[in-house]
């Protein structure tokens, strides 16, 4: 992963392939965020056969054509949209066009996997939730900080299998590296990004609803601050909010863009989940002053205290799940209710939010 910034993000490996070549097929398009080239590995590494890939920039699909040799360059988007053959349509688009981009996917008759944040507007989540009841297709959402990370994998199982008791606390820190001149323009548009909340926060809301096992939750208090890039008048570098779920768990999360030029990776993602018979710390991306290696997991229970190097161990089980759910309409990846849940909790937490001066 690249130290700069978590935008070329794209883990390989430790995914099971589930179906045979040719027997789902896949595209890409809309290549405004290096996230896609994760939400592809975990697709084709399960299976998947990647066909078509679009986007408007010459420059952005000859690397990806490099990255992927054999994927055919579509000369529009309706030439992948107009295949029968393609089951699935993976885009990474500017945040603000996703949920209309996802949209249109889903009435073309294919699967939708995103990047998040998956819309900017509660109005384009209604959109997105009529469109995919609609259409019987899947609205995916690569909530990558959970689903590609193999100590925030494990961490549900043990928490299945009770080893902390029940989860009443989640608390998630998502700090990431801003490394302003690597991003693109709109990334600084409000309009277009959403808000810190609505965007990175959309993972540590999907995380926190998964861990408690909550199916809703209510937005307490939520707060967002521009602190250290008055030079971006539109970027928030820094926001919170506070949760609690239907079953009474609580949840503080913190998302920022000031990690440090000295840490040794894009952000020190930690979580730390409470259960009423032990506690989960999950040190994502690095081990900070001991370790370079991420996926570090420490439990402590009746048991007494564990470290766990799971890097490598553990596999990325989402994406067979995702393209099984697609060939036999289950949910065993994440069912659709979730997805959506976590956008509307984000956007909720960023439409209320303090706006903190200083």
């Amino acid at each position: 992963m690249s130290k700069a910034d978590g935008m070329n993000y794209a883990p390989e490996g430790r995914t099971r392939r589930v179906v045979e070549a040719g027997e789902f097929v896949i595209a890409a398009m809309n290549l405004d965020h290096g996230h896609i080239y994760g939400m592809c590995n975990g697709l084709i590494e399960a299976g998947a056969e990647l066909k078509w890939v679009y986007d408007s920039d010459p420059a952005r699909v000859e690397a990806f054509v490099q990255r992927y040799p054999g994927v055919r360059a579509a000369e529009s988007a309706e030439q992948i949209l107009d295949d029968p053959e393609v089951q699935l349509v993976a885009a990474a688009a500017i945040t603000s066009l996703r949920g209309p981009l996802g949209v249109r996917v889903m009435r073309s008759g294919k699967h939708y996997f995103t990047d998040k944040a998956p819309f900017t507007t509660l109005e384009q989540l209604e959109e997105a939730r009529a469109a995919a009841a609609e259409t019987g297709k899947k609205y995916a959402v690569y909530y990558s900080e959970r689903l590609h990370v193999e100590s925030a994998v494990y961490a549900g199982e043990l928490i299945q299998k009770g080893a902390i008791g029940r989860v009443v606390q989640v608390l998630g820190l998502g700090p990431h590296r801003l490394n302003a001149p690597s991003r693109p323009a709109w990334f600084f548009e409000k309009e277009k990004y959403g808000g810190i909340l609505c965007d990175i926060g959309s993972h540590q809301v999907e995380q926190f609803l998964y861990f408690t096992g909550n199916k809703d939750a209510k937005v307490v208090s939520s707060k967002v601050a521009n602190y250290a890039n008055k030079d971006y008048p539109e970027l928030e570098d820094f926001g919170d909010m506070t949760l609690v779920g239907e079953n009474g768990a609580t949840g503080y999360l913190r998302v920022d863009w000031l990690t440090p030029s000295g840490l040794g990776t894009w952000g020190d993602g930690r979580m730390l989940i409470l259960g009423t018979e032990g506690y989960i710390e999950l040190r994502k991306y690095i081990d900070v002053g001991r370790e370079q290696e991420g996926d570090q997991l420490y439990l402590v229970n009746g048991d007494g205290e564990q470290h766990m190097r799971l890097k490598g161990k553990v596999g990325y089980p989402y994406f067979g799940e995702l393209i099984l759910d697609c060939l036999n309409g289950t949910e065993n990846a994440m069912t659709q209710e979730h997805t959506f849940k976590a956008a509307e909790l984000s956007l909720i937490a960023q439409r209320d939010a303090v706006r903190i001066e200083g």
